[in-house]
């Protein structure tokens, strides 16, 4: 039987960005979720100087696929080198790696891929091949994120809000992990349809109202990790302030109880920004309100599900 034929393609873009930051979007992994549409999180599970192992979580159509990629980091050559582990048929094996080129103030970004598919059939190579190229070009937008790096610090916002109470951690993290019993709990929830096919892979649609008394509808992918008490989750359809929206539940045992903490972070659209808060309102403003609204609609849920876990402890 002959060796598996190796398949290659590359895709190159140039932006008017400097390479040092290009090559910072490309070596911090755990941002990519505000940078990469279908990414939904990616977990650093092992960092040794210049080697890392990643697990990542990204949409494909309507499903959540998962993998883990062994990256090799080369700041000096501004170049980035990933494998992949145990690839989902028909890919057979996958690596690649990322290439940055200074051009005086502009760069060029090369990604490219090699892989083997898992049989003979011509059609699962030419699928592999499509899905490469469609998540090359995904992936090579970070082109185009980097190009605003002037304003990045105005438009990205992390932030997180910690409630402290002396309540049942399993119970809390129960409340948020069913999430669609929260129209029945949360008063802002008016509609919540969740989708969990994969044990700890959620897909929700929610439909809240805000503070000013109107309606918006998101959609999220969730993964839980109940042996950590964390649940993280990306908005993949957003409201029109955010280009992105990812955040995290997190539940922190201490010696006088439990630390909840609800994490977020944001990229805005700033083509958005004064259509939503009205004219002449610029990102760091709108990055104020940003955090004032996530943050109250946060603690709100957090509070709420203090209040369920308590409750669940009197019943009982």
């Amino acid at each position: 039987m002959s060796d598996a034929r190796v398949h290659r393609t590359v895709h190159q873009v140039i932006a008017a960005a400097p390479a040092g930051v290009l090559y910072g979007l490309i070596a911090d992994a755990t941002r990519w979720p505000l940078f990469f549409p279908p990414c939904v999180h990616v977990e650093q599970l092992d960092f040794q100087g210049t080697r890392e192992r990643l697990r990542m979580w990204a949409t494909a159509g309507d499903a959540v696929t998962s993998w883990i990629s062994n990256r090799r980091l080369d700041v000096q050559r501004l170049r980035v080198e990933f494998t992949m582990d145990q690839p989902t048929d028909p890919t057979r094996s996958a690596s690649g790696v990322w290439t940055v080129e200074p051009l005086g103030d502009r760069s060029r970004v090369t990604l490219e891929h090699s892989f083997t598919a898992t049989g003979d059939d011509p059609a699962d190579a030419a699928w592999a091949e499509e899905v490469t190229a469609a998540n090359s070009s995904v992936q090579l937008g970070l082109a185009r994120v980097a190009e605003r790096w002037t304003r990045l610090d105005d438009l990205v916002w992390s932030f997180e809000d910690t409630l402290h109470v002396n309540a049942p951690a399993e119970l809390i993290f129960d409340f948020l992990y069913r999430a669609d019993d929260w129209p029945a709990e949360l008063p802002h929830v008016a509609r919540l349809d969740l989708v969990e096919d994969e044990p700890g892979v959620q897909v929700m649609s929610m439909g809240s109202l805000s503070i000013d008394g109107g309606t918006h509808s998101t959609e999220s992918v969730r993964i839980c990790f109940p042996g950590a008490q964390r649940i993280v989750y990306k908005q993949v359809r957003t409201s029109p302030l955010y280009a992105a929206h990812a955040g995290e539940w997190s539940i922190e045992p201490d010696e006088t109880g439990v630390n909840l903490i609800a994490r977020h972070h944001v990229l805005l659209d700033e083509d958005n920004i004064e259509r939503v808060l009205g004219e002449g309102t610029d990102a760091v403003a709108a990055g104020h309100y940003a955090r004032d609204a996530l943050g109250q609609a946060g603690l709100s849920v957090l509070r709420y599900a203090t209040r369920y876990a308590l409750g669940s402890v009197r019943v009982l």
